[in-house]
């Protein structure tokens, strides 16, 4: 493939020149760069290929809809979401229109609930509609769920979208029941006239539906509660119809264990050509891809797998999701193409873009002859480009941090360590631009989750440390998902020990290496990070000289009581587990044990996990006569997704670790 990318590639020459050291600059600006918010959230491309249209994060709260046609290169504002809102995304329904999904928030009783709701706009902002139901003064109780596209190109239908959605019992008069349709069922919705059609009637027990790439239901998946408290099973099941077919038969049924591992074939895509569903189930302790045949004989082959780790998604193209490969991660994230064309096309890809191996198509054109490409690296937080195929040019449309542009960053590199056990760790060691690497400042940033992992690539919280000065090593920890069933063990909070210690021999590690200096080591993290920056002084409290945790788990039963009045509490309880590891892996009931000085962060109206954990955690460190110090955000959820939020969650971590560290 012949790419033209001359004119791109001399201005990454020139950005290279202008680059200037964060080190050197004042720990308040660079805050602000690293602080600001995305640029683009998200983007996608219209079935001809003539508009594209992307997500802005707005600066204070919210995000905004912007459309841009290609060959005019002006960027126009449409939609706007505001105080508690947040456009997910936004996607062609046709050349004119688009449907967005609107995530809102709102606080009762005690408890933070997320509602989220579809919305369908023309490409100039005229005639917003609502494509979700709506509720109704006679509905029995409210929705939460607004809806899931299913199919975005219904064959003859161009403005028309397929939805799966919940149905709500509504009465009439007193308590007589008018309409009991209940559960979540599926409707073919018009963008426009909004006319709607039931496809498939609503169930209580269903939860989830998958279309072929014809838009035909071919997939339905059934839970449901365990008893009458309406708390929902560890088992999901699956149905499938054969071509042409109203009756469902068995596919598979998925069970989760106590420790959160599946057993079972969990289908996420459906090829309507090829007759048959690709999904995900466990070969040698580890996921792999399979495909499963839908004609009824149930033939089950395997598409794809490692010995290594985990394969965890599928890659798809276009907008009727056209299965092209695989994704798995080791060191850094890999891609298997299976498609002969889009194998040469991400080829001729990687060559036109060395500086930046993380290539992925983000979306394309009804025909396929443009694509919009999303490329970066650990030193580059991505840039998107429009290629067409069919005159071989590619061009730049929007870098993802447009804050950093000039910026001299850090690369990231995979080491492993070895554990107290002798169990050797994967990890991430960003260094400072232009370091040895030894007898400097360090952290340990444990990620969160713990059912996650880190991976290689731009990571705005450790270039930020790197940029000022810090060796930042990145665990991935016993606990840590993407590694096997045995990696994973019994989660990071039954098994807290060996998780914690993993994130303590990290430390250690950086000690024994010479990368940080005498008493300049310190630990931050965010969520179960937080948690585990928490926890590792119960284990150690010599280890660490300062701790930065942000929305951390704080008490395991108060995390566990957060889900109470929610139909996830059994699976939520079950991961946690009950025995003395609760108080034990508790740190806000081990205050006592704590040397280190403590800073901690979290917005008042998160919904992952709630302000009440570090509240709790602030007053048990004070009355132990701690050292600790807590900023509240009013107004913001998990991620602090508020550019003067962040920049002053990282100007102070930096300053309070300089302080504590002694550093100058």
């Amino acid at each position: 493939m012949r790419t033209c990318v001359r004119l791109l590639m001399a201005g990454a020459a020139l950005a290279a020149m202008s680059a200037t050291s964060a080190h050197a600059q004042d720990g308040q600006s660079v805050a602000a760069k690293f602080g600001a918010l995305e640029s683009v959230a998200q983007m996608s491309l219209s079935p001809d290929g003539t508009r594209i249209a992307y997500i802005v994060p707005l600066a204070k709260s919210g995000s905004a809809l912007n459309v841009i046609a290609v060959n005019e290169g002006t960027p126009r504002p449409i939609l706007a979401a505001g105080e508690n809102e947040k456009l997910q995304f936004c996607k062609w329904v046709s050349n004119e229109r688009l449907a967005c999904r609107l995530r809102q928030t709102m606080e009762g009783g005690g408890q933070i609930v997320a509602f989220s709701r579809i919305l369908a706009i023309n490409f100039d902002g005229s005639k917003v509609v609502q494509l979700s139901a709506r509720v109704r003064e006679t509905s029995l109780y409210g929705m939460q769920f607004g809806g899931d596209i299913l199919s975005y190109d219904l064959p003859g239908k161009p403005n028309a979208v397929l939805m799966a959605r919940q149905f709500v019992p509504e009465k009439a008069t007193g308590s007589i029941i008018q309409r009991s349709a209940a559960g979540i069922g599926v409707e073919e919705v018009d963008s426009i006239s909004l006319r709607r059609r039931v496809v498939e009637a609503p169930r209580r027990s269903a939860d989830s539906y998958i279309a072929d790439s014809a838009g035909t239901v071919r997939i339905m998946g059934l839970t449901g509660s365990d008893d009458e408290s309406g708390y929902l099973k560890s088992t999901e099941s699956y149905l499938y119809r054969q071509p042409g077919s109203s009756d469902w038969k068995p596919l598979s049924v998925v069970k989760d264990d106590a420790n959160g591992h599946s057993q079972g074939f969990t289908p996420v895509a459906v090829d309507a050509a090829k007759n048959l569903a690709y999904g995900f189930d466990d070969r040698n302790g580890r996921q792999a891809l399979y495909s499963v045949a839908l004609d009824g004989s149930g033939r089950k082959d395997l598409v794809f797998s490692r010995p290594d780790v985990d394969v965890d998604d599928l890659v798809t193209i276009g907008r009727k999701d056209r299965v092209i490969g695989v994704s798995y991660a080791t060191d850094r994230r890999n891609i298997e193409i299976f498609d002969p064309a889009m194998k040469q096309l991400r080829a001729g890809l990687a060559k036109a873009l060395p500086k930046s191996p993380m290539i992925n198509i983000i979306d394309a054109s009804e025909d396929e002859s443009k694509l919009l490409v999303l490329a970066g690296s650990d030193m580059n937080p991505g840039t998107f480009y429009l290629l067409d195929r069919n005159n071989h040019k590619m061009a730049e449309v929007l870098p993802v941090r447009a804050d950093l542009s000039g910026l001299q960053l850090a690369e990231q590199k995979a080491v492993s360590f070895p554990a107290a056990d002798g169990t050797m760790i994967p990890a991430y060691l960003t260094l400072p631009p232009g370091s040895a690497g030894k007898n400097i400042p360090a952290i340990v940033m444990p990620h969160g989750g713990p059912s996650a992992r880190d991976e290689w690539g731009f990571d705005w919280l450790s270039q930020f440390f790197a940029a000022r000065g810090y060796a930042v090593l990145q665990p991935n920890y016993r606990g840590s998902a993407g590694y096997g069933e045995q990696w994973y063990m019994n989660n990071g909070f039954k098994s807290w020990r060996t998780a914690i210690g993993d994130v303590n021999d990290a430390g250690r590690w950086l000690q024994k290496e010479g990368i940080a200096a005498p008493g300049k080591l310190a630990i931050v993290g965010w969520s179960y990070g937080g948690y585990a920056a928490l926890q590792s002084a119960v284990l150690d409290p010599d280890l660490f000289k300062a701790i930065v945790a942000v929305a951390p788990v704080t008490d395991l039963d108060l995390l566990r009581n957060q889900y109470l009045n929610f139909t996830s509490y059994r699976l939520v309880d079950a991961e946690i587990g009950r025995g003395p590891h609760v108080a034990e892996g508790s740190p806000a009931r081990n205050a006592a044990r704590f040397k280190a000085p403590v800073l901690l962060f979290h917005g008042d109206k998160d919904e992952n996990v709630r302000v009440d954990e570090s509240r709790l955690m602030k007053d048990r460190l004070t009355a132990a006569g701690k050292q600790v110090e807590y900023i509240e955000f009013p107004g913001l959820a998990h991620g602090l997704a508020d550019q003067g939020a962040r920049t002053r969650l990282l100007s102070t971590s930096d300053a309070f670790l300089r302080k504590e560290l002694s550093i100058p």
